[in-house]
């Protein structure tokens, strides 16, 4: 990934959280046929591996977890705010003209290899954990063991479980950091001024980079 020195996140904790907040990745792996892309939501363990573990599964009909190639890395790539940017929002333009539009956003990139999971217990573990996580804000949980024993045991027959424990872990955070300070000030009101849920998580991180969503 082209990441210019300014833009370089390689705070761990920072590219931890952003998995987490955001575990919605797009697999990249390579096949036969050329690459496939798959997305898919992750769990991420920083306690196992140097670099942490994802964990996830596909549906036993997704051809991905077959046609894979094990001898070539994967890639993971979480997305996290993204948004237009105004060359109208700079103090830079009143001053100069000299200014153009660009794109501001977040983003990890994740690298490792593959390993297939078909261990009934191993997507057992697995399925809870993403569920606890997921309905961990409702107001009346679901819970797996709510659906009945044999139902899970079909569903889970019909799916594989995806490990990859990393060997490679990058973060990019372009999000104005190469702008005079007054501009960013621009930057930050006016996607304060759009009012939607993706400019103010952006504007949030113009004003402190790789801060808390």
């Amino acid at each position: 990934m082209y990441t210019p020195s300014h833009f370089d996140e390689k705070r761990p904790e920072v590219l931890h959280a952003l998995m987490r907040e955001q575990p919605f990745g797009l697999l990249v792996t390579q096949s036969p046929a050329g690459l496939q892309a798959n997305s898919i939501p992750f769990l991420f363990d920083a306690q196992r591996g140097p670099l942490g573990t994802l964990r996830a599964h596909v549906a036993r009909a997704n051809p991905v977890w077959r046609e894979f190639d094990p001898d070539v890395e994967s890639l993971v790539v979480f997305q996290g705010p993204q948004a237009y940017i105004s060359p109208g929002w700079y103090a830079t333009k009143a001053e100069t003209g000299k200014v153009v539009p660009t794109w501001n956003y977040v983003t990890v990139q994740a690298r490792g290899s593959v390993r297939i999971q078909d261990d009934p217990q191993w997507l057992r573990t697995l399925v809870g954990e993403l569920t606890d996580r997921h309905e961990a804000g409702s107001e009346r949980p679901w819970q797996v063991g709510d659906a009945p024993a044999d139902f899970i045991d079909t569903m889970l027959r019909a799916i594989v479980g995806i490990e990859i424990e990393l060997t490679a872990l990058e973060g990019k955070w372009k999000v104005s950091q190469n702008r005079p300070a007054a501009d960013r000030e621009g930057v930050i009101s006016g996607l304060g001024a759009r009012g939607d849920d993706l400019s103010r998580a952006m504007a949030a991180q113009v004003k402190h980079p790789g801060s808390a969503a």
